[in-house]
């Protein structure tokens, strides 16, 4: 018997792309289905959240994001662009936004076929692992392209039904709430959520004792 979770999730965020190739690993190794559902991250639901937090939350995250990735061995890298355009020194949000929204309904649309967690994995080690560019030339069809999808499709969806897949992404985070968290990455098993990239055994254990079973 398979089980199944789902995976709420950012592309702006650098824990959760911290977080997806393990789960993705998990779920190949493991009889688990593990859907991505998509969020925008705290720069468009929350733009003031930056400006609120404490003056050492900047660099301490800097620093934990690069040894996390060091302890597991997974590449990282500044994102070049920061699919998120703001003012590192003010922490100001830009009125325009030239990637997230793609990215995110690009996500969603994924989701749609069921192979959101290859696409955001793929995509995100673009973004996360030292991409200069990513998001020109063929990086993103590629990606796509290992995650078995066409991105020409993707993005033609994502334009010609955007209103649709905002609302999806929108249900995704009220569906995260509901489960007793707000921030990403956060898992839900059975109702019951696991916060950040250091939760993924603990949800392993939980899953096993429900009985997830190796491959």
């Amino acid at each position: 018997m398979s089980l199944s979770a789902d995976l709420f999730w950012s592309f702006r965020s650098p824990y959760s792309y911290l977080a997806i190739g393990r789960y993705r690993a998990l779920a190949a190794s493991h009889a688990l289905t593990i859907n991505v559902r998509p969020v925008y991250p705290l720069a468009i639901r929350q733009p003031d959240f930056f400006e609120r937090s404490h003056p050492n939350w900047l660099s301490y995250t800097m620093r934990d994001m690069v040894r996390v990735a060091q302890f597991h061995g997974i590449p990282f890298g500044p994102p070049r662009p920061d699919p998120i355009v703001q003012n590192i020194a003010t922490r100001a949000i830009a009125q325009e936004q030239p990637y997230i929204y793609r990215l995110t309904r690009l996500g969603q649309a994924a989701s749609r076929r069921g192979q959101s967690l290859a696409f955001c994995e793929e995509v995100a080690r673009l973004i996360w692992g030292g991409v200069q560019d990513w998001h020109q030339g063929d990086h993103m069809a590629k990606a796509a392209a290992r995650a078995g999808l066409d991105l020409a499709e993707l993005d033609a969806e994502a334009a010609s039904d955007a209103q649709a897949l905002d609302k999806e992404i929108a249900a995704n985070q009220v569906a995260l709430e509901i489960s007793g968290h707000w921030g990403v990455p956060t898992l839900v098993f059975e109702g019951e959520p696991f916060f950040g990239q250091d939760r993924i055994d603990m949800a392993k254990w939980r899953m096993e004792q429900k009985g997830l079973k190796p491959r």
